[in-house]
């Protein structure tokens, strides 16, 4: 269905992120995936959704000058919103075990937003999941940073590893989302086009 509409355009996914490429597999779409480093850097006054819109818009600048008639750019950013302060991918183990510790007992919000690109126009739109942890030990918060390595993810974790099963007591909002793609509003917004 989705494939049939979008098959005027080519569709690039400016991510490395596995999760992110498979749900486009999991939409049935045809993609190629281009990736161009950018310095996600953001202006210090920017708040919450505000800095993943940003982000998002950022990572397409690259790719300006290369587009053509019939691509359509996809990018995407996911922060943790907790204490109203950004919490992004970790650097080391030491500011992974920083980060999940300060998340372990509370809620915060996982934002995650998404630009559409084409030569004629751009359309960035995002999501906002809430995320209830319990109480973690330390030896839980060790356990799974060194069994799963989360550096590649915002706030150090993924809700769909063993942290998100024994520790996440509560969502509301997109499980998706969380995972860094608000999938449902992607497929909307794609129908739209």
């Amino acid at each position: 269905m989705l494939k049939e509409k979008l098959a005027k355009f080519n569709i690039i996914l400016a991510s490395g992120s596995p999760r992110r490429q498979q749900f486009f597999k999991d939409l049935d779409l045809n993609f190629e995936i281009r990736i161009k480093s950018v310095d996600e850097i953001y202006p210090n006054h920017l708040e919450g959704s505000e800095i993943t819109d940003y982000i998002a818009d950022l990572k397409t600048v690259p790719f300006k000058d290369e587009l053509n008639t019939n691509d359509l750019l996809v990018t995407s950013d996911t922060i943790v919103w907790l204490d109203n302060k950004a919490l992004g991918k970790p650097k080391d183990y030491h500011e992974a075990f920083k980060m999940i510790e300060s998340l372990s007992g509370k809620s915060h919000q996982v934002i995650t937003s998404v630009s559409l690109k084409s030569k004629n126009f751009q359309k960035v739109f995002n999501d906002t999941a809430t995320v209830y942890f319990r109480e973690l030990t330390k030896e839980e918060i060790d356990y799974y940073i060194k069994m799963y390595q989360p550096y590649d993810k915002a706030g150090a974790y993924g809700i769909q590893e063993w942290i998100g099963k024994i520790g996440i007591h509560k969502i509301e909002g997109s499980y998706f989302n969380v995972m860094g793609l608000p999938v449902h509003k992607l497929y909307k917004e794609l129908m739209n086009l």
